[in-house]
């Protein structure tokens, strides 16, 4: 049985503080709000909403959060000690704290003797007294209080005695928690394992907090070292968010815990939904999602090698360190030039289970979407064009459901915004229709208008969006006249997919897009209905 098996570790979450300081991550109030609501599914977590008095928009969070009444979520507040030479009672950020009427409120204070010297440039005493009188305060208003001991580990390495002393004021004042932060994210993991132990053996406390950055990519594992060394609470943000290079991603420090540790941190039923809400917080934020992420992410069970594809097909453990299902992830079988027999049969099985190895179609199969790779396509950015090709060469996809009898595009770039203009001609049955659209360059006006000539005839269209597009030149060499691949991203509802292009005309590899990305949302539906 592992040593650890059903010891509780708490999550302290400071996605919506922490993490929106990352460059590129903005949340507005609404979407802090949506968060709350949403983050209970991964049950009883501590959310650090944001600092109180910082800015209007965290002042009107605070002001709407407690009327969701969340009963899981436990809301906290975030700021620092008072001021040097100033009384905690007249504190503004204090007071602040107190009126955002959060029960928990997260304060730091240095615990570097470096920034008590340099940055806030007053004695080690005074820094003390900012600690222990500012956390005393707070106790007395009745709330429980978190100590952030800012710098901890590098305070530890130049002068212990006195990183000691800041977390015995903290504690002696009644703080609840002492967390140790390496705020620097440049800390070793074995650095990590000696402070936690130097705190755990001076004060024996029942509570520890650890926080750390990901500057020396080590977030991950200096978070977890120091739970091994008697950390009962991990704080992180989703995704890694977080300033510099991030803080330590809950998306894979959860399930590490949990499923490697034999820790206690959320229940069976949230680890079940942790890649969907990994997602969620990157689509709330606009920020692109880590397809490389550990767990959760898109490629974390993609598979590519034929090898390997024909070994994970017989036996799971061969090439999978889990099952992908444990955290709401699933396997993906790539297809492309590497791809062997296995890749292109689990593929094909999707639409018709019961073909065989022997099938001529999957050798067919494979010869045509190698020979298409080779000429510049590459279909593992983009599932809906592999399906379409995928049920073509079943002979199982019907005929397309509209024509585009033809289209011409113009660009005028002293327009304005709008400096495009495509006109297009489609016929759908027995009915032609001929329409003209502007857009923000050609290839959204090619796009809006072919989706306004057909809207009518398929209201799925108007549900659907393209989310991304993407061009790569495949031969720079011969300049104008290169190939280019064309990926574009469709979204329905919570699921995307790409389609591809390919072709030294970059509006006719894009118009080959376009069009596999409505077809496949004309036809996904109806085809997995009757196919899958």
């Amino acid at each position: 049985m592992n040593k650890n098996q059903g010891k509780k570790i708490t999550v302290y979450d400071t996605t919506l503080r922490d993490g929106a300081q990352g460059e590129g991550i903005h949340f507005s109030t609404q979407d802090k709000l949506s968060y709350v609501k949403r983050i209970e599914e991964m049950g009883s977590l501590y959310v650090e909403a944001g600092w109180p008095g910082a800015n209007p928009r965290d002042e009107e969070l605070f002001q709407l959060v407690h009327e969701l009444h969340p009963p899981l979520a436990r809301i906290a507040a975030f700021g620092s000690t008072c001021k040097v030479n100033e009384a905690p009672e007249n504190s503004n950020i204090l007071l602040n704290l107190l009126a955002s009427k959060a029960k928990t409120i997260t304060i730091f204070g240095k615990s570097w003797d470096l920034h008590v010297r340099d940055v806030l440039r007053t004695t080690n005493e005074e820094n003390l007294r900012l600690i222990r009188d500012s956390v005393s305060f707070l106790v007395s208003q009745g709330r429980e209080v978190f100590f952030d001991g800012e710098h901890f580990f590098d305070g530890f390495k130049e002068n212990p005695d006195y990183a000691l002393k800041a977390i015995a004021a903290a504690l002696e004042a009644g703080a609840s928690l002492a967390i140790l932060c390496d705020t620097n994210g440049g800390c070793l993991p074995g650095e990590i394992t000696q402070g936690v132990r130097a705190v755990m053996e001076a004060f024996s406390p029942r509570e520890l907090g650890i926080h750390v950055h990901n500057d020396g990519g080590l977030a991950v594992a200096n978070s977890y070292v120091a739970v091994e060394a008697g950390v009962t609470q991990v704080q992180g943000t989703w995704n890694g968010f977080g300033e510099r290079c991030g803080n330590a991603n809950l998306s894979t420090l959860i399930p590490l815990l949990q499923l490697k540790g034999g820790y206690s941190v959320v229940s069976d039923s949230a680890l079940l939904k942790i890649t969907s809400f990994s997602r969620f917080v990157a689509e709330l934020t606009n920020a692109p999602f880590d397809d490389k992420q550990p767990y959760v992410g898109r490629s974390a069970f993609a598979h590519k090698a034929g090898m390997h594809v024909d070994a994970i097909l017989k036996n799971q453990r061969s090439f999978e360190h889990m099952d992908p299902a444990g955290v709401g992830n699933e396997r993906r079988i790539l297809i492309s030039d590497q791809a062997g027999k296995a890749n292109i049969l689990d593929r094909l099985r999707r639409f018709e289970p019961t073909i065989s190895k022997d099938d001529p179609r999957v050798e067919k199969t494979m010869i045509e979407i190698k020979a298409l790779e080779h000429s510049g396509f590459q279909f593992e950015a983009a599932e809906g064009s592999l399906d379409l090709l995928i049920l073509k060469m079943l002979g199982k996809f019907p005929a397309s459901p509209f024509e585009v009898l033809d289209y011409h595009v113009w660009s005028d770039p002293l327009r304005g915004e709008l400096d495009s203009v495509a006109v297009v001609k489609v016929k759908v049955g027995l009915e032609s229709v001929h329409i003209a659209s502007e857009g923000k360059g050609p290839v959204n006006a090619l796009d809006t208008a072919l989706r306004q000539a057909l809207v009518g005839f398929f209201p799925i269209l108007g549900e659907s969006e393209l989310v991304d597009y993407k061009v790569r030149v495949l031969d720079g060499s011969r300049g104008t006249e290169a190939i280019v691949r064309v990926i574009i991203d469709t979204r329905l509802e919570h699921e995307v997919w790409g389609t591809i292009g390919v072709s030294n005309n970059i509006l006719k590899a894009s118009t080959q897009a376009l069009l596999d990305a409505i077809n496949w949302t004309i036809w996904r539906e109806k085809i997995r209905a009757t196919l899958v």
